[in-house]
C-alpha cells in the first residue's frame, strides 16, 4: 500500500511538472541582486519571491518549491504566508536542510563535505509543523584528474551524509530530494568522458549508502546533474550525446523504485537546459526509462524574470510573463514535446 510520502513524491514528478529551486541563501540572493542594482534587503528578497510564487497558473508547472529558512517564515504581499500561497496554487512547500559545504579534512584539494546533520531531526519536525512536505540536501563533487579527485573517501562521506539526511527526513515526514551534484565549473578542465565516469561512481556510492540506511526509494526524488563537458574543457557536446550519456549512467545506477528524477541545471543556459531535458525524455521514452524525468532548476528558470523585475513593482507582470514562458518550455521538455520552434513562438504548443 502506498504511503503518504510515496504519494507526495510521485506528485512532485507528475507529468509536465517540476520543482522550482528558490532556496538561494541570503548571501547568494544578494550576490544576484547586487549587479542589477537591487537593494540587498530582506524586504526585497521577500518581494522577489512573491513575484515568483504569484505567477499566474503557477501550479500548472511547479509541483513544489524549495524554500530557504528565511522564505518559509515570510508572508507574501497579500498577507498570507508563502506556505499558504503555494498551497493555494497546489504546489508543495519544501525546505533546504543542509547548512552548506566545508573543506573535507584529509581529502583531496577542492573536496568538500556538506554539513547540517546535527539537530536535523528537530529541524525536520519544526518544518513539518510549518507545512513543509519535502526537503533538499546538496552534495558537491569536484573533478580534477591530475589531483586524483574525486577520491573514494570524499564520495563515500558525501553519500553517507545524503543517506543519513534522507533517512531522517523520511522518519520525520518529509520527502527527501537527494542532490549529488558533479560540478562542471571547477578549477580544472574536465572532459565529458571524465564527467561520465565520475557521475557513475558518485551515484553508485549514493545508492549503496541509501540502501544501507534503509531509505525507501519510492519515497524520494533524485536531483542529479546532467553529464556535460567541464566549462573550462574547451570542448562541447551535442544535445544527443549529453542525453545518451546521462540516461545511460542513470540506467546503470538508479533503482527503478525511485519515485522520479528532477535534474538540476548546473550553470547551463536557460534554453540549453531545456533542450537537454527534452532530449533526455525522448531517449528515456525510447529506452523505457522507469522513472519520470523532469526539472528542478533555479537560475535556468529565474534569470530572465530577475533581469526584467529589477526590484520594481511596475515590472512584475513582465517578469512573471518571462517566468511563465520558461516554466512552460520546461514543462514541455519534461514530456519530450519541446522544440526550438515552440521556444521561438513564445511557448505556443503546436499540434503533433
Amino acid at each position: 500500500m502506498s504511503s503518504e510520502l510515496a504519494t507526495n513524491a510521485k506528485a512532485m514528478v507528475a507529468p509536465g511538472k517540476g520543482v522550482l529551486a528558490a532556496d538561494e541563501s541570503t548571501g547568494t540572493a544578494n550576490k544576484r541582486f547586487a549587479p542589477l542594482g537591487i537593494p540587498e534587503t530582506e524586504e526585497m528578497r521577500r518581494n522577489y519571491r512573491d513575484m515568483l510564487f504569484t505567477m499566474p497558473d503557477f501550479g500548472s508547472f511547479f509541483s513544489g518549491v524549495i524554500l530557504y529558512d528565511e522564505t518559509i517564515r515570510q508572508d507574501g504581499r497579500n498577507g498570507k504566508s508563502f506556505v499558504d500561497v503555494l498551497r493555494a496554487s497546489n504546489s508543495f512547500p519544501g525546505i533546504k536542510l543542509d547548512t552548506g559545504t566545508h573543506p573535507l579534512p584529509l581529502a583531496g584539494p577542492d573536496e568538500k563535505i556538506t554539513e547540517g546533520l546535527d539537530g536535523l531531526a528537530k529541524r525536520v519536525d519544526e518544518y513539518v509543523k510549518m507545512g513543509a512536505k519535502f526537503a533538499k540536501w546538496r552534495a558537491v563533487v569536484a573533478i580534477d584528474a591530475k589531483s586524483g579527485i574525486p577520491t573514494d573517501a570524499a564520495l563515500h562521506a558525501n553519500a553517507h551524509a545524503l543517506a543519513r539526511y534522507a533517512a531522517i527526513c523520511q522518519a520525520g515526514g518529509l520527502v527527501p530530494i537527494v542532490e549529488p551534484e558533479v560540478l562542471s565549473d571547477g578549477n580544472a578542465a574536465q572532459t565529458i568522458e571524465q564527467s561520465h565516469a565520475v557521475h557513475e561512481r558518485t551515484l553508485h556510492h549514493v545508492f549503496n549508502e541509501l540502501h544501507r540506511l534503509n531509505v525507501k526509494f519510492e519515497e524520494m526524488v533524485l536531483k542529479p546533474s546532467m553529464i556535460v563537458p567541464g566549462q573550462k574543457s574547451g570542448t562541447t557536446a551535442s544535445v544527443g550525446e549529453v542525453a545518451e550519456r546521462t540516461l545511460t549512467v542513470l540506467l546503470h545506477t538508479v533503482p527503478a523504485a525511485v519515485a522520479g528524477i528532477a535534474f538540476l541545471s548546473g550553470g547551463q543556459g536557460d534554453e540549453e537546459a531545456t533542450a537537454h531535458l527534452n532530449e533526455i525524455n525522448i531517449l528515456g521514452r525510447a529506452r523505457n526509462a522507469p522513472w519520470p524525468l523532469t526539472f528542478s532548476y533555479g537560475r535556468a528558470l529565474q534569470q530572465p524574470a530577475l533581469h526584467l523585475w529589477l526590484g520594481h513593482e511596475k515590472n512584475v507582470a513582465a517578469a512573471q510573463k518571462a517566468l511563465h514562458h520558461r516554466a512552460r518550455m520546461n514543462s514541455l521538455a519534461a514530456q519530450g514535446k519541446w522544440s526550438a520552434d515552440v521556444e521561438n513562438e513564445g511557448g505556443l504548443v503546436l499540434s503533433r
